[in-house]
């Protein structure tokens, strides 16, 4: 597949990469059940599923289907040898993650940390940020910085109150957690942050029509847009990373949750492309996935897509790395 813009790509997990570029890392590519679907695996349809049923025999590193929830952590190297790791959301497959990639990987750490949004699948690896941090027994420690809107803080302070207290109460217990410094972010394309060094523009997107989902654009010189949990484009957020607005992305990662049809919170793969087409980045990866997409089946498809459309598609994998000069 022709690469675009200043993104070299390396689908096979070559270890050997370069240490003075920054890159991108798939943590995960899939949906809030990840893949394989549990229920396709205790309670198998007839004939089963084959997607799924792959995970019985293929071990996951190899198995491009075998997708946990949807995160990627953002290499970011300034200068030669320095390394920033920036993870985008913290899911239920975290500490998963953690074992499979940032061992693969030989990353040490995370050095800041950024939510879209609060749900499941987004947080709910919090507790196991602890493991990336330095080990402390009275949580002497320099706390992570993590990044995200008041709503999320507000459902954050009810799922994991003891990642949200500052100061322990008389008589309280110390014990060992993950140290978090909160700083809230604004719903805004007009109020950048920036997490360890690399500056980031929030792309708010409706994630059903009830609720607003961050997206994330970042880099200087590749233009990169994240955008893992969307139903609809809000105006602003579209002009911020089309073409059509003067914004064209090297590299848009989108959501796409089945292969057919509509969901209300989510686009599936008919909306993915139309909304491609709309903004024409050079180049895009798919991620979020359900079980109904077979990895290398419908890459195959959307290759003979890029072709016709002139801008190369493909559905992303965990663990995939790409270097990018950000």
């Amino acid at each position: 597949m022709e690469i675009t813009g200043n993104i070299t790509e390396n689908g096979n997990h070559d270890q050997h990469h370069h240490h003075h570029q920054s890159a991108l890392i798939f943590l995960g590519t899939g949906c809030s059940s990840a893949v394989p679907n549990a229920m396709c695996l205790i309670k198998p349809s007839d004939p089963p599923c084959k997607v799924c049923f792959q995970s019985l025999s293929i071990p996951p590193d190899r198995n491009p289907n075998y997708r946990c929830n949807t995160s990627l952590l953002i290499d970011y190297s300034p200068s030669a040898g320095e390394h920033k790791y920036i993870l985008i959301d913290v899911g239920k497959t975290f500490r998963e993650q953690v074992l499979r990639w940032f061992t693969f990987y030989k990353i040490p750490q995370v050095d800041s940390i950024v939510l879209t949004h609060e749900h499941a699948d987004a947080v709910l690896g919090l507790d196991d940020i602890r493991a990336v941090q330095p080990f402390s027994p009275i949580n002497d420690i320099e706390p992570t910085p993590i990044f995200l809107n008041q709503h999320a803080m507000e459902s954050l302070k009810v799922k994991f109150p003891y990642l949200v207290q500052k100061k322990l109460k008389a008589g309280q217990e110390v014990r060992r957690v993950a140290q978090l410094d909160w700083k809230i972010i604004e719903n805004d394309c007009k109020s950048p942050f920036v997490a360890s060094g690399l500056e980031f523009t929030p792309l708010p997107v409706m994630h059903g029509e009830d609720y607003i989902c961050l997206g994330f654009s970042f880099g200087k010189n590749t233009k990169v847009a994240y955008i893992s949990d969307i139903s609809r484009f809000i105006e602003e957020t579209e002009l911020y990373v089309s073409k059509g607005g003067g914004h064209q992305l090297d590299l848009l990662i989108l959501d796409t949750l089945y292969k057919n049809n509509s969901h209300n919170t989510h686009f599936c793969l008919p909306q993915t492309l139309e909304a491609i087409k709309r903004l024409q980045p050079k180049k895009a990866y798919l991620i979020g996935m359900t079980h109904e997409f077979d990895h290398h089946k419908d890459n195959e498809f959307l290759q003979d897509w890029s072709k016709r459309e002139g801008i190369p598609v493909q559905l992303a994998h965990d663990g995939l790395r790409i270097p990018i000069h950000l």
